[in-house]
């Protein structure tokens, strides 16, 4: 029955090994402080947007340069639904908003000693299995009513997934600096 559950044992160890460095690099980076995120959503802080803009670049170049050397690496591109993915996105941001977290840096975050993030993970579970009961009823009405297909950056562009990394590397290496700048010229906020 494990077997047609779950992966094989050794494909576990790995993905969880992934996860723990992952969260590892998450807390190393900052991410899973609340402060750091409210200054993300006032655009005093752009510590995730370059960490988050930095892991993108590096797994695009892992992804694809694997891909490049012969290795079979999958890539799930799944269909643009329009409507649920505005949906989707704004309710992902009000949890955000309200909780500070989003799903990744919350667990990270519980690691790191946030017991209130708890909440927003369970949170998510119950908001997610909610999603799972109530597809079948809205669906194919609401949820998947504009379906652009199977769309990604580079085939909408009609370019090389690796004109997509050049351009997305060199955004990130021009624009983090200058980002970094800008932040040192902000005001600092008084303590009361």
């Amino acid at each position: 029955m494990f077997d047609q559950i779950f992966a094989d044992p050794l494909t576990l160890f790995y993905g969880a090994l992934t996860g723990f460095l992952f969260g590892f690099l998450l807390v190393k980076g900052g991410v899973t402080r609340y402060q750091v995120i409210l200054g993300q959503f006032l655009l005093k802080d752009f510590t995730v947007l370059k960490v988050m803009g930095t892991a993108i670049v590096v797994g695009a170049v892992g992804v694809f340069g694997m891909r490049a050397m012969g290795m079979d690496v999958s890539i799930s591109v799944r269909n643009a639904l329009v409507v649920g993915n505005v949906v989707g996105g704004l309710i992902f941001g009000a949890g955000m908003a309200i909780l500070g977290y989003c799903p990744g840096t919350a667990m990270a975050s519980v690691g790191d000693g946030s017991r209130h993030a708890i909440f927003g993970i369970l949170g998510g579970i119950v908001g997610a299995g909610l999603y799972a009961e109530a597809y079948p009823m809205i669906g194919a009405r609401f949820v998947d009513s504009i379906d652009l297909g199977r769309v990604s950056l580079d085939s909408a562009a009609g370019l090389s997934p690796w004109w997509v990394i050049l351009i997305m590397a060199t955004i990130a290496v021009i624009g983090f600096p200058a980002l970094e700048s800008w932040e040192r010229r902000q005001p600092k906020p008084r303590r009361p």
